[in-house]
């Protein structure tokens, strides 16, 4: 066999066996309500014995309870299963070059405990110890045994390198250059770390606590200080090669629009951003051009302004904002086409300022741009988690981590393994 053949690799009984208890403990945690070990073997496709074997590691383990017994159907009473959610906590994190997110997460993907707090500027060493005091002071307000928390999620605007752990010159935070984020956070709490992009955190957020379950793949497209997507394929996350999937930055909205950095015009990162919109308002006379810096902070205050006025009846600050949804439109549809998913999804720190007139105006533009319009209709929804989705899906990425079921994980590392 030549060097260059690419066979699919197998796997082997011990990596199925986790697999399997996966699926299950996943099947547990989607009914709140609870299931018995008949509904779960015929839910999962396991075997009867197989469900009670996994069952029983489980329950030992405390992930799972018995709670009572139900009649369903014919026969006899049936004992439920429920998820103990309090067993284990995962802590999330938000870097947002204008404020940074705690959240602390059961294992349901419920919120225990929440904070926020601008990001300081300074150094990468002055942010990495606010945000070491801050999920210190979450885990003491909460009041958990610390012993419970199985890791820190940390989202982070790209590019990363994910192996490393560090975080190598994203646009709006100056001066990080390759910071091994990981290893300062890990080393001063002392719990693992799992370094993130924020956009791909928003989607794992998406997935972990959505409630349309039987939609296998969809777009989050990500309205942050920056914009970008993250990519859901048959319920699992699309990292890309290096970790930094779904940098839609360079994508050309407006071929007569502003100059990018990049030596083109129109790219999205410089048409559909907060601060190319709070630019363009100033420019037009909509808000008076106070000579503000371009700073996050600035760029919010400035932002909300505008989003503001559409809301109270001004009709030019409404028309930038339509102008903008149709621009951002030209992007997504571009990648629907291309990646033929189910449905998109919006969400991010600006989200809620921006929902009423996405919500109008995408879906028909996505429909009159889609390539399979003539077969269905696009679905367009904002996320249901809420602004913070970058910081819960951090913590729900440590969780998933742990406990979801990925077919990747049941291929062979190596002929050897």
């Amino acid at each position: 066999m030549t060097d260059d053949a690419a066979l699919r690799r197998g796997t082997n009984q011990p990596r199925m066996g986790d697999f399997n208890q996966s699926v299950v403990l996943e099947a547990i945690r989607r009914a709140p309500q609870g299931l018995s070990r008949v509904e779960l073997a015929e839910g999962t496709g396991l075997s009867a014995q197989a469900v009670t074997n996994i069952t029983r590691r489980l329950l030992e383990q405390g992930l799972v309870v018995e709670a009572g017994r139900t009649i369903r159907g014919p026969g006899k009473p049936r004992t439920m299963l429920r998820l103990d959610p309090t067993r284990q906590l995962a802590i999330g994190v938000h870097l947002d070059p204008a404020v940074m997110t705690f959240v602390l997460l059961d294992l349901a993907g419920e919120v225990i405990a929440q904070a926020t707090e601008r990001t300081p500027t300074g150094t990468p060493r002055r942010i990495i110890d606010a945000i070491v005091r801050a999920i210190e002071e979450l885990i003491v307000r909460s009041g958990v045994d610390r012993t419970l928390i199985v890791g820190v999620g940390v989202a982070s605007p790209g590019p990363l390198d994910v192996t490393g752990g560090t975080v190598i010159d994203p646009p709006k935070l100056a001066g990080w250059h390759r910071v091994p984020l990981r290893e300062a956070i890990s080393a001063a709490t002392g719990l693992p770390l799992l370094l993130e992009k924020d956009t791909t955190a928003a989607a794992v957020a998406e997935l972990w606590r959505g409630s349309d379950q039987d939609v296998p793949s969809f777009l989050f497209v990500y309205l942050g200080t920056g914009i970008g997507v993250g990519l859901v394929r048959r319920h699992e996350i699309v990292r890309g090669s290096s970790g930094n999937a779904g940098e839609v930055g360079h994508i050309i909205v407006d071929p007569d629009g502003p100059l990018c950095g990049c030596g083109l015009r129109g790219c999205l990162g410089v048409v559909c951003t907060p601060q190319a919109l709070v630019e363009r308002a100033e420019h037009a006379g909509v808000l008076e051009d106070t000579r503000l810096g371009s700073d996050p902070e600035s760029v919010d205050a400035r932002f909300d302004e505008l989003c503001r006025r559409a809301a109270a009846g001004d009709s030019a600050a409404q028309r930038l904002l339509d102008r903008n949804a149709e621009q951002l439109s030209v992007a997504i549809s571009a990648l629907t086409n291309m990646l033929d998913i189910d449905r998109v999804v919006f969400g991010g720190p600006y989200w809620s300022r921006l929902a009423d007139t996405y919500l109008r105006v995408v879906p028909q533009r996505l429909q009159e741009q889609s390539a399979t319009r003539a077969i269905r209709r696009l679905p367009v929804a904002g996320t249901v988690a809420g602004d913070d989705v970058a910081a819960i899906g951090a913590a729900c990425a440590v969780l998933d981590a742990v406990h979801s079921p990925h077919t990747s994980s049941l291929y062979l590392s190596s002929p050897e393994a």
